[in-house]
């Protein structure tokens, strides 16, 4: 878990940078999509290389964008429901990391394991 928090941070941190720089030349929104499928590449690397040091074939290599896909949406409706109900917009990211982090934590550990177990030093 501390690596998957470790990468996720440097994913972050790399793909904030790379928005600000493409912002130089693109829209925003076209800056933050281009960025976002990057850093979907990127968490794939590191998944792959650093967090679980395991590779399950093509079935990891799809998993990931749909598990980001499933992240955003979950986090959008957390969002939402957070500024519905009358509470600070500023603090509405934080529940739905909250909420999402152990999902897409386990839903990506699963895309990378070969058969039903987990190697042991996970």
């Amino acid at each position: 878990m501390l690596r998957f928090l470790a990468s996720g941070a440097f994913n972050t941190a790399l793909t904030y940078v790379l928005y600000l720089l493409a912002l130089r030349y693109l829209s925003p929104q076209m800056a933050y999509t281009v960025v976002y499928v990057l850093g979907i590449g990127l968490a794939y690397v590191l998944n792959r290389n650093f967090v679980f040091r395991a590779h399950a074939g093509w079935r990891s290599v799809v998993a990931m964008p749909l598990i980001y896909l499933l992240q955003y949406g979950l986090s959008l409706l957390i969002v939402t429901l957070w500024v519905r109900a009358g509470l600070p917009a500023y603090l509405a990211p934080l529940p739905a990391i909250i909420v999402c982090m152990p999902i897409v934590y386990l839903l990506t550990r699963l895309s990378f394991l070969k058969g039903a177990a987990a190697p042991a030093d996970q």
